[in-house]
């Protein structure tokens, strides 16, 4: 039976909110586990990532369409595996080619984030080992398909390591309403291994209506010898002009972009809010109706939860606008996994799988926070965004088991798949 969450988001005609209620069986059946969680585990990959009309705004049909009530497992269909052994070639000759030199190795490829438009799932791919063929890439999603193949995106011209008009290691991607997809290439390849400096960072916009890059943004100015970036959103100001946001754990701050100004801010957070900077930086946006965007973020350790205003970003303002929400709930790690285009949040507790969601408009304590998924025993969400049929998804990996070399020669277990809630019977 399917549940919907009423929340104020539906009264206010927003993006619905759509979780699947489903037993724990209608979920993929997780591969086998070798090691069990705990809480000092590295969960998340920013953990190691380097120093209209008739479509809504992440490119929906706005039709009142669900899924049947009748469908005996929903889930199950639009359960998609990712796989670095399920990769789209042009041809067999030019695998080989990647294979015998190196190139390819199917084990160190991992997708660790997704944007949802429409039919299309765009990942990144970062390359954390060496064999990692492209970077950035697209799948395409077909009802029913278990395993789906991973294409380079937008071509294979623009992923070649070592050319600094390529991509070198995209960390983090985001697709606005306006179909543009922002990429954060942090330039440094073989995190995991022997780090190499490939070029500098760099964000890169592409048009996923006719898959041309419109726009590379050099970021050599804002960042410092100390950042680590690791998460990129989007955000339009109410006269409809594009701002990015980075953030750079290594250098505490948040670094901004005019798009239409040519002009860039870093905004430099209080040491109170970083605990330490070898640290995941988390954010996520937040918008109400009237068009009003909040930006929520926290590292790993910090014991609270801070937001900023979209207006005082967008002109460089820091100082006085950092706003202090609360305490994290029982004093626990919280890993942020995303927002759904409107007030509501979503998080899990580091080294466990249950997510929450926490609607931004009430009081962030624990009684407000609603457990919408539990988790599964070898796999841990890594972000869940709104995207295909109006569901909110979710991005799920054993990426503690690829950093500590446990995958064995399939590499990671990869799924993407609706938010599901266990039936309560």
């Amino acid at each position: 039976m399917l549940l919907q969450l009423h929340n104020t988001l539906q009264q206010q005609q927003q993006i619905p909110l759509i979780i699947f209620a489903a037993t724990l069986a209608t979920l993929l059946r997780p591969t086998p586990c070798h090691t069990a969680y705990s809480t000092n585990l590295h969960d998340d990959p920013a953990d190691v990532a380097d120093t209209a009309a008739d479509y809504d705004s992440y490119g929906h049909h706005n039709s009142n369409k669900y899924v049947s009530k009748c469908d005996k497992n929903p889930v199950a269909a639009l359960t998609f595996q990712l796989s670095g052994n399920n990769l789209h070639w042009p041809c067999e000759s030019t695998k080989s080619i990647y294979v015998q030199s190196g190139r390819y190795v199917p084990r160190n490829v991992i997708v660790t984030r997704a944007q949802l438009r429409r039919d299309d799932v765009f990942v990144a791919l970062p390359r954390y080992k060496q064999g990692v063929p492209f970077t950035l890439g697209r799948v395409q999603l077909k009802r029913g398909q278990c395993v789906a193949k991973i294409a380079p995106y937008p071509c294979w011209a623009i992923q070649e390591e070592g050319n600094c008009q390529a991509l070198q290691s995209v960390v983090d991607i985001a697709v606005d309403p306006n179909g543009l997809l922002w990429a954060l290439d942090v330039g440094l390849v073989n995190t995991l291994e022997q780090p190499i400096r490939r070029c500098g960072p760099k964000i890169v916009a592409i048009n996923t209506a006719d898959n041309k890059v419109v726009k590379i943004i050099d970021m050599t100015d804002l960042v410092t010898s100390e950042s680590r970036l690791q998460f990129i959103v989007v955000d339009y100001s109410k006269d409809d002009k594009p701002f990015v946001y980075v953030a750079d754990a290594g250098a505490r701050s948040i670094l901004v972009y005019d798009i239409a100004g040519g002009k860039s801010y870093r905004i430099v957070l209080p040491k109170a809010t970083a605990p330490t900077t070898t640290d995941v930086l988390y954010m996520a946006l937040t918008a109400t109706p009237d068009g009003t965007s909040t930006l929520y973020f926290t590292y790993l350790s910090s014991p609270r939860l801070y937001s900023i205003r979209g207006q005082y970003l967008r002109v460089g303002q820091g100082a006085g606008s950092i706003v202090d929400v609360g305490a994290k709930p029982y004093g626990k790690q919280m890993v942020l996994l995303g927002a759904d285009g409107g007030t509501n949040l979503f998080f899990r507790y580091k080294g466990e799988n249950d997510i929450y969601m926490w609607n931004s408009e009430t009081c962030f304590k624990a009684a407000n926070l609603k457990d919408v998924q539990h988790g599964g025993d070898c796999r841990l969400s890594t972000q869940v965004l709104p995207g295909h049929r109006r569901f909110m998804w979710v991005l799920e990996s054993n990426f503690h088991d690829f950093i500590s070399e446990r995958t064995g020669c399939n590499g990671a277990s990869i799924v993407l798949h609706p938010v599901v809630r266990e039936c309560d019977n």
